[in-house]
């Protein structure tokens, strides 16, 4: 094991005491790598797979490589899995804008001129890091802060519903390290500026995907996107997060628009990313809390019907509907929680059979989050999944359904509603749920 100095040395670039110990590192960074090696060696005996050992990107610093050349290693499977609507699913996020902002910048209504503007689309709390969790495991869970929370691992995600179709997945986090990276955060080594974030990555927040090397594997960085869309190996469905300059969050939308307009615009162009592909390019949550928190968002690709070029969706969409549109376009089973009754983007529902719903917009306040077991402050039980849920012809993951089965009578979701509840209005709990309070919980 390394010493503790050590690993915060590694993570941090700490320098203290640097003069004193550099010896005493330079002996541990020997054996980590001669270890790594030996560790490769039996794979290559035993078929396991072989951890990448080049600094396949500046992004990756000489102090970080012992323990990634340790332990992790890249996977960029393919599939062509055809959908009813599109054959590729891309979605991009940026940052903390309210949406008249949104709409008001230059290069993002350049982007709205080529495709649908979702005129009613909304996150679902704030702060950010739920936002994230919420659109690829179906709930937040109560999170009401940006800490290092980490979902258990029998909570089911997308990539659960995805791998059972045989669809490939991946996340590219801008100025991630290394492939399958579990720390919260990365700076920039020269200007210390904030870049990677770990509460903006959603799937290595989940247990479920995290403690699992194939498919931490799955989960890059932009040097490995663009190696995988020039080797027309990406995957067909893509979560994109810009670092924290490029999504606006430390910056303006002004940035963040100008980062957008050179990073997508030549993509819309490529024939190995678009190739029957549909681009969700959104914002995690507006700017001002007292706001409804609706957020800008636009649909892109070549399965945009001319005559739908520069239109506007008013339809009611929130986070949930990114799980809900993928599950109809594939046939996938659900999550049996709140991506059950989200509305499937009526550019999808159109192919797919699914009927857009409506409810009083005006009415819609999702700015709090409900108690939960990460909730700083209002403590509630992991909740159980409806694995009784059918909704469209989508039934319960059957995964999901022999973990949960038998505490059926536990769950907090019941039917297909569309109003997703908040603060205002939190789930409501079975009596038969045993409400064990969490130290300091209310």
């Amino acid at each position: 094991m390394l010493s503790a100095s050590f690993r915060r040395y590694l993570h941090t670039g700490d320098r203290q005491g640097q003069a004193k110990n550099v010896t005493f590192y330079i002996q541990v960074a020997v054996l980590s790598v001669g270890f790594a090696i030996l560790v490769s060696s039996i794979g290559l005996l035993y078929g396991v797979k072989k951890p990448n050992f080049w600094l396949y990107t500046y992004t990756r610093p000489v102090h970080l490589v012992p323990l990634a050349v340790a332990s992790d290693y890249t996977l960029s499977p393919v599939s062509y899995v055809q959908g009813k609507a599109f054959n590729r699913f891309v979605t991009i996020w940026l940052e903390n804008t309210d949406y008249s902002k949104a709409a008001g910048d230059p290069n993002i209504e350049f982007f709205a001129k080529k495709g649908i503007t979702l005129n009613n689309y909304f996150a679902v709390t704030h702060p950010s890091e739920p936002n994230y969790v919420a659109a690829v495991s179906g709930d937040y869970y109560g999170i009401n802060n940006d800490d290092d929370n980490i979902i258990p691992a029998n909570v089911s995600t997308v990539v659960d519903l995805l791998e059972e179709k045989g669809i490939s997945w991946g996340e590219y986090q801008e100025y991630m390290p290394y492939t399958g990276f579990t720390g919260k955060s990365y700076k920039e080594e020269k200007t210390r500026k904030n870049r990677y974030v770990k509460k903006h990555n959603p799937l290595i927040m989940h247990a479920s995907v995290a403690d699992f090397p194939d498919r931490r594997a799955c989960i890059k960085n932009f040097t490995l996107f663009y190696e995988d869309l020039k080797s027309n190996k990406l995957p067909q469905w893509l979560f994109i997060t810009p670092d924290q300059q490029n999504n606006g969050h430390d910056t303006s939308v002004t940035y963040a628009g100008k980062w957008l307009r050179g990073f997508l615009e030549p993509l819309l162009d490529d024939p190995n990313f678009i190739n029957n592909t549909l681009v969700l390019v959104t914002f995690d949550e507006n700017d001002t809390y007292s706001k409804q928190n609706r957020v800008f968002s636009i649909l892109l690709g070549d399965v945009i019907p001319k005559n739908l070029i520069g239109s506007a969706d008013k339809g009611f969409y929130n986070h949930y509907s990114e799980l809900s549109t993928v599950q109809a376009n594939w046939g996938l089973k659900s999550l049996g929680r709140y991506d059950v009754g989200a509305n499937v983007f009526d550019l999808v529902a159109q192919k797919t059979g699914d009927s857009l719903r409506s409810l009083d917009i005006t009415k819609v306040y999702l700015n709090e989050s409900y108690p939960g077991i990460f909730h700083r402050k209002k403590y509630a039980p992991l909740p159980v999944p409806d694995t009784e849920a059918s909704f469209a012809g989508r039934t319960v993951l059957e995964s999901i359904r022999s973990i949960w089965g038998k505490v059926q009578n536990k769950s907090v979701y019941k039917g297909a509603p569309l109003s997703i509840p908040s603060l205002r209005n939190p789930p409501i709990y079975p009596r038969e749920y045993s409400r064990r309070k969490r130290r300091g919980g209310n």
